[in-house]
């Protein structure tokens, strides 16, 4: 359980690496036993987005600071997997097929994702182990073996 301050107000997230998401969420400074964030996706933004849609007739003031968290955390994971896709594929840009790759092939993302269709993202490669060659090794019985019966 981390504690995020943001506009005084003590937002608590469990998450299961603290390391791990004080490293994508950016400048971190432990302030009163919380962790004090910079958050690039925008609280008030979020509230605006939440007021408009009519989710719920009030929304509480950590709402949008947890959301805006997970957000921001869930953007850096698939930007992260997206550029190490690009770089394995020997790429400076990150494109929407980089993004399909590295959704896919995690698993929490995947499973988050899984209903989702990116465009212009292709499909995982993938061969049906009937279709590949059948290996060819020597074994037991081969024609030139020199144990046979007679």
């Amino acid at each position: 359980m981390i504690n995020y301050i943001y506009d005084n107000n003590v937002i608590q997230l469990a998450v299961r690496n603290d390391e791990e998401l004080s490293k994508l969420l950016g400048s971190v400074t432990i302030a009163n036993g919380g962790v004090l964030l910079n958050i690039h996706f925008s609280p008030r933004r979020i509230v605006k987005f939440l007021k408009a849609s009519k989710y719920a007739q009030r929304v509480g003031a950590g709402a949008p600071v947890y959301l805006s968290a997970v957000l921001e955390y869930l953007a850096a994971k698939v930007l992260k997997l997206a550029g190490n896709a690009a770089r394995g594929n020997k790429k400076n840009r990150i494109v929407p097929r980089h993004i399909q790759l590295a959704v896919r092939n995690d698993e929490e993302l995947s499973k988050l994702l899984g209903s989702v269709t990116i465009a212009n993202g292709g499909v995982l490669p993938n061969i049906h182990q009937t279709l590949l060659p059948k290996k060819v090794g020597k074994g037991k019985g081969d024609i030139g073996s020199a144990s046979q019966d007679f």
